[in-house]
């Protein structure tokens, strides 16, 4: 059962799993749980994309109960009328707060996008962040003889491929858990010490107004297991 956290005649809003695809996708046929369809089936009709999270992102996913809904959701999200607010755990001490921008090469898969025409373009790309917490933990990984992490708030002004994984990269503080862009070795190390299988990044809040009440609304998810024993191990409170 998947979490449902709101509800109404035009929208419903989830807390998705980390590592579930939001629909079927001929890059991976062998698998066999995706939330449109789980989600249909929960609630016993349709429902419409408006907007995507990565497999192995957790977090508040919306759809739209009639295409209609879904138009106008969506046209929020491409016209960026919606503030959203992510959660990560990422290697080392990251200090304060900033502003990242920096300009983000389009990232083209060599599977789903071969038919791609015409080069990857570069696109502006900013994102704020905010460290909530740091710690260090008295592990080995690689030539380290402990390992530090930082908890962070992450708000995307834009809304390119991958924009929080390669911009904490960027900043030498990559996510843990991720294997595209980050430190296999903390990676790693997150996995043996602390019991970390998933990415540490997860779409905490969206707010928006409402497109037919026309009222604030504002959407909240909590973050699973895996968080709630990493963040008891740091010791940082919920």
């Amino acid at each position: 059962m998947l979490e449902i956290i709101y509800q109404d005649e035009w929208l419903i809003a989830i807390n998705k799993p980390a590592n579930m695809l939001v629909h079927r996708s001929w890059l991976a046929r062998h698998e066999t749980q995706f939330v449109m369809q789980t989600l249909r089936d929960q609630i016993g009709q349709h429902v419409f994309t408006v907007h995507r999270l990565d497999r192995p992102t957790s977090g508040v996913l919306v759809f739209g109960l009639s295409s209609e809904a879904g138009r106008e959701l969506s046209q929020l999200f491409e016209q960026h009328k919606m503030s959203k607010t992510y959660h990560a755990i990422v290697r080392g001490w990251l200090e304060g707060e900033g502003v990242i921008d920096y300009p983000l090469r389009e990232e083209h898969d060599k599977i789903a996008d071969k038919f791609a025409t015409g080069e990857p373009v570069t696109q502006s790309a900013v994102t704020e962040y905010k460290t909530l917490a740091q710690v260090e933990m008295p592990y080995p990984v690689g030539r380290y003889t402990s390992c530090r992490y930082s908890w962070v708030e992450l708000k995307p002004k834009t809304g390119r491929k991958h924009q929080l994984r390669r911009h904490m990269s960027h900043l030498r503080h990559p996510i843990i858990g991720d294997t595209a862009h980050g430190d296999l070795k903390q990676n790693r190390g997150a996995a043996e010490h602390f019991g970390c299988q998933r990415l540490m990044l997860h779409a905490s809040m969206l707010s928006f107004t409402h497109p037919f009440t026309h009222q604030p609304l504002t959407l909240v998810a909590k973050v699973d297991e895996t968080w709630q024993q990493m963040q008891q191990q740091f010791g940082w409170a919920g």
